[in-house]
């Protein structure tokens, strides 16, 4: 299988049990997870040799974040020690028309102060297959955001592959700033995954469709992924179609596009979600295994959007599947059956 790196912050979850409020609650379950993490894990679910590129304090709380990375198979070796303070994020579960709420506890987390010293990207990139960020890091810091450009000239120079995902985040910076930020790093990347609000508020592309209203057809994102690929370069441009008609019951689907044909997957009804949370980067995960063991764009798309799909019904932010149950869905087995 292939080697594969990322790099981001893993964070430590802190939410209520079930639909309980924050208010209503007096004890938080602790589950790690984070963007990049997320998408490590599940790689190595899927088989692959994975790294996480990170930094978190020596004390115990750190080690939360690193054993649950282990447990899964992350390699772990170019997670720097040091710094205060693991970044923290509390989330409530909602339900029906109440959506689910996030607040963060992340300023100046280790990651967020992390220096260029902290990492010899060009060792981490060395033999490497690919190499997947996200819109989330260079949004913590001004020195995150450099470490990104760093780790992505390390990867162009040893042949990596580049895969971002936009993740555009209101409560991080300003659409502004993002695209101040976010654009000069396009230069590096190979495959651009994002969703309506990400490419207009990360890039400034905005597509033709009415997402909120449910009206998601493919033709509507057509002119932005070639325009997209067009002034970046990218080999690939993939997006997800959400319908959130509530917080327990979405539409899920997705289109790619490779500068010749626009392939859109199969929809699903996730109805009841049991855990939105990591749904995006479940996707990108799939999509990584898709693209490095199907070589066809169709075959990949559907494999990550099968993948995601699952995900919504896992609580935590890692999606604990294996590639055999996410091409059993692929492939039409979705009546939930017991396996025995």
């Amino acid at each position: 299988m292939s080697k594969i790196v990322t790099l981001g912050e893993i964070m430590l979850r802190l939410s209520p049990e079930g639909n309980y409020r924050f208010v209503q609650t007096d004890s938080f379950r602790i589950i790690p997870g984070g963007g990049e993490a997320n998408v490590a894990v599940s790689l190595a679910n899927y088989g692959h040799e994975t790294f996480f590129v990170s930094k978190l304090p020596t004390h115990e709380i750190g080690q939360i974040a690193v054993n649950a990375l282990r447990r899964y198979g992350v390699n772990t070796e170019h997670i720097a020690r040091g710094g205060d303070r693991v970044g923290l994020y509390y989330a409530e579960t909602g339900a029906s028309m109440r959506p689910s709420k996030v607040i963060y506890d992340r300023a100046n987390s280790a990651i967020a102060e992390a220096e260029p010293g902290d990492f010899d990207f060009d060792a981490v990139m060395e033999g490497a297959d690919w190499f997947h960020w996200s819109g989330i890091t260079p949004a913590l810091s001004d020195k995150a955001a450099e470490l990104t450009r760093l780790a992505c000239e390390a990867a162009k120079r040893h042949h990596v592959t580049v895969s971002v995902d936009l993740n555009f985040r209101k409560k991080l910076w300003t659409s502004e700033k993002a695209i101040s930020v976010m654009r000069p790093l396009m230069q590096y990347v190979d495959v651009c995954i994002g969703n309506e609000e990400d490419a207009q508020l990360c890039l400034g592309f905005k597509p033709d469709a009415d997402v909120e209203g449910g009206k998601t057809d493919a033709e509507g994102y057509y002119g932005i992924f070639k325009g997209m690929m067009q002034e970046f370069g990218f080999k690939y441009v993939v997006s997800t179609l959400r319908e959130s008609f509530s917080a327990t019951n979405n539409g899920w689907k997705a289109l790619i596009y490779d500068g010749k044909t626009f392939y859109q997957s199969k929809h699903y009804d996730i109805n009841p979600i049991i855990d939105r949370v990591g749904g995006g980067d479940s996707f990108s995960g799939g999509l990584i295994h898709g693209m490095l063991t199907y070589k066809d764009q169709a075959k990949a798309l559907e494999f990550a959007v099968a993948a995601s799909a699952l995900k919504h019904t896992i609580p935590g932010d890692f999606n604990l599947v294996s590639a055999e149950e996410v091409m059993s869905l692929a492939e039409g087995n979705a009546n939930g059956r017991v396996q025995r």
